[in-house]
């Protein structure tokens, strides 16, 4: 079998524009439905998907299944590709690592324990890659531990990440790019965390349409907890095993597995357990663990959705569902040996259950209450007064937030919540330069600079009432105007509301609030 070799001065050459940022581990397979191994010349064909926008999907539309035969002989295709004893070959032949390394690139993220920035990947590569591509032959390669991080959660914990070196992030994800047009095509249809052309707009939409055509309202909410650092690791191999036959690629990710971690006061700690957050290879790693959960409600006939660690399985009465949460629980804690959180695990109506963010209500997709608080204190902590940063890194901080998270949660919001919050985060920024301007001079300057009446600009530039109150102050909002707020860079989000539900602008441009 004729493999390409990687000549690492291809890296210095590829041009920033074939860079691409979505969150697929294998951006050829985005939007790709069916996938077919050739065993001739261990090549992928795959069929394009088209599907419809997420915004305009009808709610009655069913999601598709996988005939059972179709998977058998995916299955069947899978298992002669990962017999192959050249699986190792594909992972670090020159195509897949170039595109593996443009996917790191492209995601940056932060250093490892070496301290080797992204930048000074390539040059490092030249001088030492014959030397790693022959231990990771040989099966000597040993992976640097992973820098832990610790990252704040809304309920006031953190949650711990493992932050690779840039080599080890460029072999994951060239593992990743490998492994997933194997496992993909098996997976189960209501699995939609971190798969090619699935979403988390997919999962809350699939549970909105289970409930309304099976009539399911009562729902299995159950937590896993601390899934990432709890994942058995002999459990793990055992389910790796069923596919892949090279003993080098899963002697590879065993040693990623127990790669161990290096703490933030510097001690190294042994990984006896866990798949730490943060490398490449983890999400998938995570859906072949609880593919197994899957197979087993769908043996039983129930209807779920799942994101990652996360999912809900949906009843007709709350009898049935204690039923499956007893029984699911002994087959999550017995079979698979994680650790379902028994406080937060519950039964409950489907109007009462949060998912990845949003609730259904009436057959309705809504953001929850804490997805709208948490979205409102983000902005004011942005928006802060005593922060003592520029107003133009206030207007890039807004910017890129407000992008993000009307990209994620106008499927649930309305129209006049976008025009109510709009209002709201105006009424910030103009508190947020009243503040900036500091004494009455200077807010007398700045008022008549924008058009304010120079004989009654003191009522408001020498007024005793709070900051808060004076944003709403009538001379402060004539001179302070929505236009004038758009040209300092204040994000619109009823337009990016408008944008995202409407991409065709079938309603226009409506007027600013």
């Amino acid at each position: 079998m004729e493999v390409s070799v990687l000549i690492w001065g291809d890296l210095a050459r590829i041009s920033k524009r074939e860079v691409s940022r979505g969150c697929s581990s294998d951006p050829k397979s985005r939007g790709l439905k069916d996938a077919r191994v050739n065993n001739d010349t261990g090549t992928l064909t795959r069929k394009r998907r088209t599907e419809p926008n997420q915004m305009n999907r009808p709610e009655s539309a069913k999601p598709t299944t996988k005939p059972r035969g179709e998977v058998r002989h995916i299955a069947a295709q899978v298992e002669t590709e990962s017999s192959c004893g050249g699986l190792l070959e594909k992972i670090l032949s020159r195509d897949n690592l170039l595109e593996a390394w443009k996917r790191v690139r492209a995601n940056r993220g932060a250093a490892g324990i070496d301290g080797m920035e992204i930048g000074g990947f390539p040059d490092f590569l030249r001088q030492h890659w014959e030397t790693i591509r022959r231990k990771l032959i040989e099966g000597s390669y040993a992976p640097s531990p992973v820098r832990r991080v610790e990252i704040p959660k809304p309920d006031g914990t953190k949650r711990p990440l493992g932050i690779p070196t840039v080599l080890d992030r460029v072999i994951q994800q060239a593992i990743a790019q490998i492994l997933t047009p194997i496992y993909d095509p098996t997976f189960s249809e209501s699995s939609h965390g971190f798969r090619p052309a699935r979403s988390a707009h997919d999962a809350i939409q699939s549970v909105q349409q289970k409930s309304k055509v099976e009539r399911r309202k009562w729902v299995v909410d159950c937590d896993l907890k601390s899934f990432f650092d709890t994942v058995n690791h002999d459990v793990l191999m055992t389910r790796l095993e069923r596919r892949i036959r090279d003993r080098r690629v899963l002697s590879l990710i065993r040693k990623y597995l127990r790669a161990g971690v290096v703490l933030p006061n510097g001690k190294n700690e042994p990984s006896r357990s866990g798949v730490p957050q943060g490398g490449p290879l983890s999400p998938l790693l995570a859906n072949v663990l609880l593919d197994d959960l899957d197979q087993e409600l769908e043996k039983r006939g129930h209807s779920f959705a799942r994101y990652a660690d996360d999912f809900i399985i949906l009843c007709r009465s709350p009898r049935a569902a204690r039923r499956v949460l007893k029984s699911i629980t002994w087959f999550i804690e017995r079979r698979l040996k994680l650790i379902v959180n028994q406080t937060k695990s519950r039964v409950c109506e489907l109007c009462e259950s949060t998912f990845l963010g949003f609730t259904v209500v009436k057959n309705r997709i809504k953001w929850s209450t804490k997805s709208k608080k948490r979205f409102q204190a983000r902005l004011r902590e942005i928006t802060k007064r005593t922060r003592g940063v520029s107003p133009s890194q206030v207007m890039e901080e807004l910017q890129l937030f407000v992008r993000g998270a009307m990209n994620y949660y106008t499927l649930g919001m309305t129209y006049a919540e976008a025009r109510e919050l709009e209002r709201w985060l105006r009424r910030r920024v103009r508190l947020y330069y009243w503040k900036q301007w500091g004494r009455p001079r200077t807010r007398r300057r700045n008022l008549i600079k924008l058009g304010s009446d120079r004989e009654t600009v003191h009522l408001a530039s020498r007024s005793r009432k709070g900051p808060w109150r004076m944003s709403q102050n009538s001379k402060v909002r004539t001179a302070m105007t929505n236009e004038w707020l758009d040209q300092q860079g204040v994000p619109s989000i009823v337009n990016q509301w408008i944008s995202i539900r409407y991409p065709d602008g079938r309603k226009g441009r409506l007027e600013n609030p």
